[in-house]
Protein backbone atom coordinates (compact mmCIF):
# COMPACT_ATOMS: atom_id res chain seq x y z
CA UNK A 1 0.00 0.00 0.00
CA UNK A 2 1.19 3.60 -1.13
CA UNK A 3 -0.38 6.99 -0.85
CA UNK A 4 -0.30 10.79 -1.44
CA UNK A 5 -2.99 12.89 0.63
CA UNK A 6 -3.21 16.20 1.78
CA UNK A 7 -2.17 16.72 5.84
CA UNK A 8 -5.40 19.01 6.50
CA UNK A 9 -8.33 16.61 5.16
CA UNK A 10 -6.38 13.57 6.31
CA UNK A 11 -6.19 14.49 9.79
CA UNK A 12 -9.99 16.36 10.00
CA UNK A 13 -11.36 12.70 8.68
CA UNK A 14 -9.39 10.80 11.21
CA UNK A 15 -10.14 12.96 14.29
CA UNK A 16 -13.93 12.82 12.68
CA UNK A 17 -14.42 8.83 13.24
CA UNK A 18 -10.96 8.58 16.03
CA UNK A 19 -14.07 9.12 19.07
CA UNK A 20 -15.02 5.26 18.83
CA UNK A 21 -11.61 4.42 19.71
CA UNK A 22 -11.22 3.32 23.26
CA UNK A 23 -7.65 3.26 24.57
CA UNK A 24 -8.81 0.45 27.31
CA UNK A 25 -10.24 -1.71 24.98
CA UNK A 26 -9.86 -5.20 25.91
CA UNK A 27 -8.54 -6.06 22.61
CA UNK A 28 -6.13 -4.26 21.34
CA UNK A 29 -7.12 -4.27 17.98
CA UNK A 30 -9.70 -2.25 18.56
CA UNK A 31 -7.45 0.76 19.63
CA UNK A 32 -6.59 0.57 15.89
CA UNK A 33 -8.05 2.53 12.92
CA UNK A 34 -7.95 0.55 9.67
CA UNK A 35 -6.85 2.02 6.38
CA UNK A 36 -8.08 0.86 3.16
CA UNK A 37 -6.21 1.89 -0.37
CA UNK A 38 -8.32 1.82 -3.46
CA UNK A 39 -9.63 2.60 -6.51
CA UNK A 40 -12.31 4.84 -4.31
CA UNK A 41 -9.14 6.79 -2.82
CA UNK A 42 -8.37 6.16 1.16
CA UNK A 43 -11.04 4.43 3.31
CA UNK A 44 -10.43 4.87 7.29
CA UNK A 45 -12.15 2.41 9.42
CA UNK A 46 -12.69 2.42 13.55
CA UNK A 47 -14.98 0.64 15.71
CA UNK A 48 -15.16 -0.28 19.39
CA UNK A 49 -17.70 -3.44 18.22
CA UNK A 50 -20.80 -0.94 19.27
CA UNK A 51 -20.32 1.29 17.15
CA UNK A 52 -18.04 1.50 13.67
CA UNK A 53 -17.23 4.37 11.64
CA UNK A 54 -15.71 4.53 8.16
CA UNK A 55 -14.80 8.10 5.99
CA UNK A 56 -13.23 7.78 2.76
CA UNK A 57 -10.79 10.42 1.60
CA UNK A 58 -9.75 11.81 -1.35
CA UNK A 59 -5.74 10.56 -2.10
CA UNK A 60 -3.44 9.63 -4.56
CA UNK A 61 -3.46 5.61 -4.76
CA UNK A 62 -0.01 4.98 -5.84
CA UNK A 63 -0.32 1.28 -4.79
CA UNK A 64 -3.58 -0.44 -3.13
CA UNK A 65 -3.48 -2.65 -0.25
CA UNK A 66 -4.85 -2.47 3.54
CA UNK A 67 -3.00 -2.05 6.95
CA UNK A 68 -4.05 -1.13 10.54
CA UNK A 69 -2.21 1.09 12.98
CA UNK A 70 -2.85 2.41 16.47
CA UNK A 71 -5.13 5.55 15.89
CA UNK A 72 -4.23 7.63 18.31
CA UNK A 73 -0.15 7.45 17.44
CA UNK A 74 -1.20 8.17 14.11
CA UNK A 75 -3.55 11.16 14.55
CA UNK A 76 -1.28 12.16 16.92
CA UNK A 77 2.15 11.80 14.13
CA UNK A 78 -0.18 13.71 11.18
CA UNK A 79 -1.29 16.41 13.93
CA UNK A 80 3.03 16.86 14.36
CA UNK A 81 3.31 16.75 10.65
CA UNK A 82 4.06 19.95 8.51
CA UNK A 83 1.45 21.34 6.29
CA UNK A 84 1.67 19.55 3.14
CA UNK A 85 1.38 16.30 1.25
CA UNK A 86 1.67 13.24 3.61
CA UNK A 87 2.96 9.96 1.95
CA UNK A 88 1.85 6.63 3.60
CA UNK A 89 2.93 3.27 2.95
CA UNK A 90 2.86 0.00 4.39
CA UNK A 91 5.75 -2.94 4.30
CA UNK A 92 5.67 -6.47 4.08
CA UNK A 93 6.90 -6.45 7.92
CA UNK A 94 3.67 -4.98 8.30
CA UNK A 95 5.51 -1.51 9.42
CA UNK A 96 3.77 1.64 8.29
CA UNK A 97 5.88 4.44 6.92
CA UNK A 98 4.57 8.01 7.38
CA UNK A 99 6.47 10.70 5.17
CA UNK A 100 6.75 14.64 4.87
CA UNK A 101 9.30 17.28 3.86
CA UNK A 102 12.32 15.17 5.45
CA UNK A 103 10.58 13.22 8.10
CA UNK A 104 10.15 9.99 7.97
CA UNK A 105 8.06 8.05 10.76
CA UNK A 106 7.36 4.10 10.93
CA UNK A 107 5.08 2.48 13.43
CA UNK A 108 4.39 -1.14 13.82
CA UNK A 109 1.07 -1.96 12.00
CA UNK A 110 -1.38 -4.98 12.46
CA UNK A 111 -2.86 -7.06 9.19
CA UNK A 112 -6.29 -6.09 8.21
CA UNK A 113 -7.11 -9.54 8.77
CA UNK A 114 -7.26 -8.89 12.52
CA UNK A 115 -9.70 -5.70 12.27
CA UNK A 116 -13.36 -6.81 12.65
CA UNK A 117 -15.65 -6.16 9.53
CA UNK A 118 -18.67 -3.62 10.16
CA UNK A 119 -21.87 -5.26 9.32
CA UNK A 120 -23.35 -4.92 5.70
CA UNK A 121 -26.49 -3.20 4.79
CA UNK A 122 -28.33 -4.87 1.91
CA UNK A 123 -31.59 -4.66 0.69
CA UNK A 124 -32.51 -2.78 3.72
CA UNK A 125 -34.78 0.16 4.16
CA UNK A 126 -33.36 3.48 3.82
CA UNK A 127 -34.94 6.88 4.79
CA UNK A 128 -33.05 10.65 3.66
CA UNK A 129 -33.61 13.70 6.24
CA UNK A 130 -31.93 17.38 6.35
CA UNK A 131 -29.33 17.18 8.07
CA UNK A 132 -29.96 20.21 9.83
CA UNK A 133 -33.54 18.69 10.88
CA UNK A 134 -32.38 15.81 12.64
CA UNK A 135 -29.02 17.51 14.50
CA UNK A 136 -31.64 19.65 16.01
CA UNK A 137 -34.02 16.92 16.87
CA UNK A 138 -30.71 15.77 18.67
CA UNK A 139 -29.87 18.47 20.37
CA UNK A 140 -33.79 19.17 21.80
CA UNK A 141 -33.53 15.70 23.21
CA UNK A 142 -30.13 13.72 23.59
CA UNK A 143 -29.28 15.91 27.30
CA UNK A 144 -32.33 13.91 28.69
CA UNK A 145 -31.04 10.47 27.95
CA UNK A 146 -29.86 8.40 31.05
CA UNK A 147 -26.23 7.31 32.22
CA UNK A 148 -27.97 4.65 34.23
CA UNK A 149 -26.12 1.41 33.51
CA UNK A 150 -28.56 -0.57 35.22
CA UNK A 151 -31.68 1.04 32.92
CA UNK A 152 -29.58 0.24 29.82
CA UNK A 153 -32.84 0.79 27.83
CA UNK A 154 -33.10 4.95 28.92
CA UNK A 155 -29.13 4.91 27.71
CA UNK A 156 -29.54 6.09 24.05
CA UNK A 157 -32.75 7.81 22.49
CA UNK A 158 -35.78 6.27 21.02
CA UNK A 159 -36.58 7.10 18.07
CA UNK A 160 -40.11 6.73 16.17
CA UNK A 161 -41.05 6.22 12.86
CA UNK A 162 -44.48 6.77 11.66
CA UNK A 163 -46.83 7.13 8.49
CA UNK A 164 -46.13 10.91 9.50
CA UNK A 165 -44.25 11.64 11.93
CA UNK A 166 -40.98 11.44 13.21
CA UNK A 167 -40.45 11.54 16.88
CA UNK A 168 -37.26 11.00 19.35
CA UNK A 169 -37.64 11.02 23.07
CA UNK A 170 -35.08 10.66 25.80
CA UNK A 171 -35.60 10.12 29.72
CA UNK A 172 -33.55 9.95 32.59
CA UNK A 173 -36.43 8.63 34.90
CA UNK A 174 -36.39 12.66 36.26
CA UNK A 175 -37.18 14.57 33.27
CA UNK A 176 -38.61 13.88 29.26
CA UNK A 177 -38.08 15.26 26.24
CA UNK A 178 -40.12 14.83 23.28
CA UNK A 179 -39.43 15.86 20.10
CA UNK A 180 -41.51 16.11 16.70
CA UNK A 181 -41.10 16.29 13.06
CA UNK A 182 -42.94 15.61 10.24
CA UNK A 183 -42.38 12.69 8.11
CA UNK A 184 -41.76 13.67 4.46
CA UNK A 185 -39.89 10.01 3.63
CA UNK A 186 -41.84 7.21 1.89
CA UNK A 187 -40.47 4.70 4.66
CA UNK A 188 -42.63 1.99 3.96
CA UNK A 189 -42.44 0.34 7.80
CA UNK A 190 -42.78 2.05 10.79
CA UNK A 191 -40.29 1.92 13.14
CA UNK A 192 -39.18 2.22 17.14
CA UNK A 193 -35.17 2.11 18.01
CA UNK A 194 -33.36 3.00 20.68
CA UNK A 195 -29.78 4.13 19.77
CA UNK A 196 -27.08 4.38 22.27
CA UNK A 197 -25.81 7.58 24.04
CA UNK A 198 -22.62 6.83 22.25
CA UNK A 199 -23.32 6.93 18.57
CA UNK A 200 -25.98 9.49 19.97
CA UNK A 201 -22.82 11.99 20.71
CA UNK A 202 -20.84 11.04 17.50
CA UNK A 203 -24.01 11.96 14.96
CA UNK A 204 -24.45 15.53 17.22
CA UNK A 205 -20.83 16.03 16.66
CA UNK A 206 -20.95 15.12 13.04
CA UNK A 207 -23.93 16.18 11.45
CA UNK A 208 -23.95 19.77 9.98
CA UNK A 209 -26.10 22.79 8.78
CA UNK A 210 -26.16 21.82 5.43
CA UNK A 211 -26.83 18.68 3.30
CA UNK A 212 -28.73 15.30 4.06
CA UNK A 213 -28.59 12.83 5.98
CA UNK A 214 -29.38 8.87 5.23
CA UNK A 215 -30.52 6.62 7.60
CA UNK A 216 -30.21 2.71 6.67
CA UNK A 217 -32.12 0.52 9.25
CA UNK A 218 -31.69 -3.87 9.86
CA UNK A 219 -32.92 -5.93 12.48
CA UNK A 220 -30.62 -4.74 15.52
CA UNK A 221 -28.22 -2.53 13.50
CA UNK A 222 -29.12 1.22 11.85
CA UNK A 223 -26.46 3.22 9.29
CA UNK A 224 -26.43 6.73 9.09
CA UNK A 225 -24.56 7.97 6.08
CA UNK A 226 -23.79 11.78 6.13
CA UNK A 227 -21.14 14.46 4.78
CA UNK A 228 -18.53 11.30 3.44
CA UNK A 229 -19.05 9.69 6.95
CA UNK A 230 -21.04 6.29 7.54
CA UNK A 231 -21.95 5.38 11.37
CA UNK A 232 -22.93 1.65 11.68
CA UNK A 233 -24.21 1.17 15.34
CA UNK A 234 -25.50 -1.41 17.76
CA UNK A 235 -29.11 -1.05 18.89
CA UNK A 236 -30.03 -0.99 22.55
CA UNK A 237 -32.24 -4.47 22.72
CA UNK A 238 -35.91 -4.13 25.07
CA UNK A 239 -38.63 -2.06 25.51
CA UNK A 240 -38.51 1.66 25.68
CA UNK A 241 -40.70 2.59 28.68
CA UNK A 242 -44.55 3.78 28.13
CA UNK A 243 -43.46 7.59 28.37
CA UNK A 244 -46.97 9.34 26.97
CA UNK A 245 -48.90 8.28 30.18
CA UNK A 246 -46.38 10.65 32.28
CA UNK A 247 -47.02 13.47 29.83
CA UNK A 248 -49.32 15.85 31.93
CA UNK A 249 -52.78 17.44 30.34
CA UNK A 250 -52.46 20.73 28.93
CA UNK A 251 -53.63 24.01 31.52
CA UNK A 252 -54.11 27.32 31.03
CA UNK A 253 -52.50 29.00 33.22
CA UNK A 254 -48.88 29.44 32.61
CA UNK A 255 -45.66 31.27 33.33
CA UNK A 256 -45.18 33.44 30.03
CA UNK A 257 -41.40 34.80 30.44
CA UNK A 258 -38.20 35.95 28.33
CA UNK A 259 -36.08 32.62 27.58
CA UNK A 260 -33.17 34.48 27.66
CA UNK A 261 -33.63 36.20 30.91
CA UNK A 262 -34.69 32.93 32.99
CA UNK A 263 -31.62 31.49 31.33
CA UNK A 264 -29.42 34.09 32.67
CA UNK A 265 -30.75 34.34 36.02
CA UNK A 266 -30.77 30.60 36.46
CA UNK A 267 -26.65 30.66 35.34
CA UNK A 268 -26.00 33.33 38.62
CA UNK A 269 -28.21 31.35 40.58
CA UNK A 270 -26.42 27.99 40.15
CA UNK A 271 -23.20 29.34 40.31
CA UNK A 272 -24.19 28.96 44.68
CA UNK A 273 -25.27 25.09 44.07
CA UNK A 274 -22.64 22.41 46.01
CA UNK A 275 -23.07 18.79 45.47
CA UNK A 276 -24.70 18.70 48.70
CA UNK A 277 -27.68 21.45 47.82
CA UNK A 278 -28.51 21.55 43.87
CA UNK A 279 -31.44 22.77 43.59
CA UNK A 280 -32.25 26.49 43.16
CA UNK A 281 -36.15 27.82 44.35
CA UNK A 282 -38.39 29.93 41.63
CA UNK A 283 -41.00 31.40 43.37
CA UNK A 284 -44.12 32.68 41.67
CA UNK A 285 -45.95 35.62 42.19
CA UNK A 286 -48.68 37.99 39.98
CA UNK A 287 -46.26 38.95 36.74
CA UNK A 288 -43.20 37.99 38.59
CA UNK A 289 -40.79 35.12 39.06
CA UNK A 290 -38.01 35.55 41.72
CA UNK A 291 -35.50 33.06 41.36
CA UNK A 292 -33.07 32.71 44.28
CA UNK A 293 -30.58 30.34 45.72
CA UNK A 294 -29.32 30.39 49.52
CA UNK A 295 -26.53 27.77 50.67
CA UNK A 296 -24.81 28.06 53.83
CA UNK A 297 -21.61 27.87 53.55
CA UNK A 298 -21.19 29.35 50.47
CA UNK A 299 -23.96 32.44 49.80
CA UNK A 300 -27.06 33.50 48.80
CA UNK A 301 -28.68 35.19 45.26
CA UNK A 302 -31.91 36.59 44.62
CA UNK A 303 -33.29 37.92 41.34
CA UNK A 304 -36.55 39.26 40.53
CA UNK A 305 -38.08 38.66 36.36
CA UNK A 306 -40.99 40.09 35.13
CA UNK A 307 -43.16 37.60 33.79
CA UNK A 308 -47.17 37.14 32.94
CA UNK A 309 -48.88 34.66 35.44
CA UNK A 310 -51.69 34.86 37.23
CA UNK A 311 -52.07 31.68 39.29
CA UNK A 312 -51.58 30.67 42.67
CA UNK A 313 -48.51 31.78 44.21
CA UNK A 314 -45.98 29.03 45.58
CA UNK A 315 -42.01 28.25 45.86
CA UNK A 316 -40.84 25.22 43.46
CA UNK A 317 -37.34 23.90 43.19
CA UNK A 318 -35.47 22.46 40.72
CA UNK A 319 -31.88 21.13 39.56
CA UNK A 320 -30.78 23.80 37.37
CA UNK A 321 -28.88 22.07 34.99
CA UNK A 322 -32.24 20.35 34.16
CA UNK A 323 -33.26 23.77 33.48
CA UNK A 324 -30.91 25.22 31.53
CA UNK A 325 -29.80 21.58 29.05
CA UNK A 326 -33.54 22.68 27.90
CA UNK A 327 -33.06 26.60 27.46
CA UNK A 328 -29.99 26.78 25.78
CA UNK A 329 -30.99 24.18 23.04
CA UNK A 330 -34.62 26.03 22.58
CA UNK A 331 -35.02 28.51 19.82
CA UNK A 332 -37.94 30.84 21.45
CA UNK A 333 -37.71 34.06 22.59
CA UNK A 334 -40.70 33.58 24.65
CA UNK A 335 -41.72 30.75 26.63
CA UNK A 336 -44.48 29.01 28.67
CA UNK A 337 -44.25 26.73 31.08
CA UNK A 338 -46.57 24.59 32.95
CA UNK A 339 -46.10 25.17 36.63
CA UNK A 340 -49.02 23.56 38.85
CA UNK A 341 -47.63 23.37 42.33
CA UNK A 342 -44.31 22.78 44.32
CA UNK A 343 -44.52 19.08 44.29
CA UNK A 344 -45.73 18.71 40.20
CA UNK A 345 -43.38 18.73 37.40
CA UNK A 346 -42.93 21.55 35.48
CA UNK A 347 -43.55 21.22 31.70
CA UNK A 348 -42.39 23.64 28.98
CA UNK A 349 -44.17 22.82 25.64
CA UNK A 350 -42.76 24.07 22.05
CA UNK A 351 -42.92 24.39 18.43
CA UNK A 352 -43.14 21.24 16.58
CA UNK A 353 -45.37 19.68 19.66
CA UNK A 354 -42.00 19.74 21.67
CA UNK A 355 -42.11 18.74 24.87
CA UNK A 356 -40.03 18.63 27.97
CA UNK A 357 -41.16 17.89 31.30
CA UNK A 358 -38.72 17.69 34.68
CA UNK A 359 -39.19 16.88 38.17
CA UNK A 360 -39.08 19.28 41.07
CA UNK A 361 -36.50 18.99 43.99
CA UNK A 362 -37.30 19.51 47.49
CA UNK A 363 -36.31 22.89 49.28
CA UNK A 364 -35.68 24.52 52.46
Amino acid sequence: MRIKVEKEILLERIQAIAGVVNSKNTLPILSNILIEAGKDGLKCTTTNLDIGMTTTIPADVLEEGAITTPAKRLTDIIRELPDATIEISAKKNNMVVVESGGIVFKVLGVPKEEFPKLPQFTDKEEMVLEQSMFRKMLGMSSFAMSNDETRYVLNGICLIITKDKIRMVATDGRRLAIVNQKNDTKLKTEKKVIIPTKTVQELARSLQEEGEVSIVFSKNQIMFRANGLVVVSRLIEGEFPNYEQAIPKEIKTKLKIDAQKLCSAIKRANLLTTVESQAIKLQLSKNSLVVSKSTPEVGEVKEDIEAEYSGEEFVIGFNPTYLLDVLKNIDQQSLEIELTGPDKPGVIRGEEGYIYIVLPMQVT
